[in-house]
């Protein structure tokens, strides 16, 4: 017998209005609008169920998955410990590594002594823009065939620290020298940022694409892929969309622009509803967080330690999360099936109109000088402000939870001893260009009131 068309063709179809009948009659008599559409922080109503009768043509993602990479971080201290680790990273599961390097001065023939060149890819998070360094990085990967790939921001550093790296003719004028001599990767956009600050998915996509924007119109002689790193948040559902419709919205953009290529994408779980008490739901959050990740087509993944907040980098913490991954991909077999969620008019809604609400508040920093005229401005810092009180008063009032802190937390947990870094906001009053974006965890002001209780 075959299953292809017969297997159901004994049973009838339901139209959503019949399944909507069938609600209203177990709601007794309550409000279907109020009771089951609830509404997003980016004012999209999410409905009980979608259905193929409500939509014109079918829906089909196009946005197929990506087989992504696990991805290790490693800050460079000290060289010969950092390749080190890098080689045992590598041997316990990690597929990419990506080196944050502090100084011009790293050897970086003996940083990556003994490490495989050709198969495995390399990222270079570099806190400094120098042409140097990256001639450097280019001849190193094309006599050795190396896949390299930079992740040079200064629109990024400018959000993070307030200030350009030198100015932003400076910065630009160096990013423009390093485009035309480079072989490799060589521009990032740390989008990041505005999830970890509290912007909400419209204003993370339409601030990140307006960041994309502002070397597409500076900088022509781009010939590479961007490599775009964000942080994707605790809403399963809703980061799939995300990272489906930041994706589309970047291939819409390169195209006004004649260029012919993707972006990367590395996705980093949230820090924001990360907590130092009752730590290890971090866990929980982070393979969640992950697992949009990857059903969200990026190309690589690099996974937060459960005690990243309050412990300084050691090898339990990466061993854990770097596990996390590897049951991700080896066990689940996440990265086997070429487009899961596809057909899933619940995301594909969501992706559309993410993208869609995305897109005319892009258009709306456009039209008012872009993102960098905002930033000046104050415009960009105070919407991400607004948004993240907004969630902030739905945390403190109990509506938004986080298991272990504000809901069922456990009173006999003691972390004052246990702290190696100090996992809150650091104040740094200093002259800046601009006022800084300021990436702040939900729990912090609830956490600090504690540690100040414990005996």
């Amino acid at each position: 017998m075959s299953t292809d068309n017969t297997l159901f063709s004994e049973f009838e179809a339901v139209r959503s209005k019949q399944w909507k009948q069938q609600i209203q009659y177990e709601l007794k008599g309550a409000d279907y609008n109020e009771t089951l559409v609830w509404e997003s922080p980016e004012g999209i109503k999410v409905k009980p169920f979608y259905h193929l009768d409500e939509f014109e043509t079918p829906l089909h993602s196009i946005i197929p998955n990506t087989a992504f990479a696990i991805l290790q971080n490693i800050f460079v201290h000290d060289v010969k410990k950092s390749n080190e680790r890098a080689l045992d990273a590598l041997n316990r599961g990690a597929e990419s590594i990506r080196f944050t390097i502090e100084s011009e001065s790293v050897s970086i023939d003996d940083l990556l002594l003994n490490l495989p060149l050709k198969e495995t890819t390399y990222y270079f998070n570099l806190p400094f823009l120098s042409v140097d360094f990256a001639t450097k990085l280019s001849e190193y990967a094309a006599k050795h065939h190396a896949k390299f790939v930079m992740l040079n921001d200064p629109i990024g550093q400018l959000c993070k620290d307030g200030n350009w790296y030198e100015n932003l003719e400076k910065d630009i004028e160096k990013l423009d020298t390093i485009a035309a001599a480079s072989s490799i990767n060589f521009l990032s956009v740390s989008a990041g940022i505005y999830q970890n600050a509290g912007a909400n998915m419209v204003q993370q996509l339409a601030y990140t694409l307006a960041h994309v924007n502002e070397y597409f119109s500076r900088i022509p002689a781009i010939k590479h892929p961007i490599t775009i790193e964000v942080a994707v948040g605790t809403n399963y559902f809703f980061e799939i969309a995300k990272l489906r419709a930041l994706r589309t919205l970047f291939n819409i953009l390169e195209k006004e622009y004649h260029h012919n290529f993707d972006c990367n994408i590395i996705a980093t779980p949230t820090r924001r509803n990360k907590t130092i008490y009752d730590y290890n739901v971090n866990m929980l959050r982070t393979t969640t967080e992950c697992m949009s990740a990857i059903l969200g087509g990026a190309n690589a993944v690099t996974n937060l330690p459960y005690d990243s907040l309050y412990h300084k980098d050691n090898e339990f913490g990466d061993r854990i999360a770097r596990n996390q991954l590897l049951v991700l991909k080896h066990e689940s077999h996440f990265d086997k099936v070429n487009n899961p969620a596809d057909g899933a008019y619940y995301i594909e809604t969501v992706t559309q109109q993410l993208a869609e609400k995305a897109l005319l508040l892009f258009k709306d920093i456009e039209a008012n000088g872009g993102l960098i005229t905002q930033l000046i401005e104050g415009t960009i810092q105070r919407k991400i402000s607004e948004s993240a009180q907004k969630e902030q008063d739905l945390f403190d009032a109990g509506k938004e939870t986080l298991l272990g802190t504000n809901k069922y937390p456990n009173k006999n947990d003691r972390m004052k001893d246990d702290l190696e870094l100090y996992p809150f906001v650091k104040q740094n009053p200093r002259k800046t260009l601009i006022t800084p974006i300021i990436e702040k965890r939900l729990a912090e002001k609830l956490e600090q009131e504690r540690l100040s209780q414990e005996q």
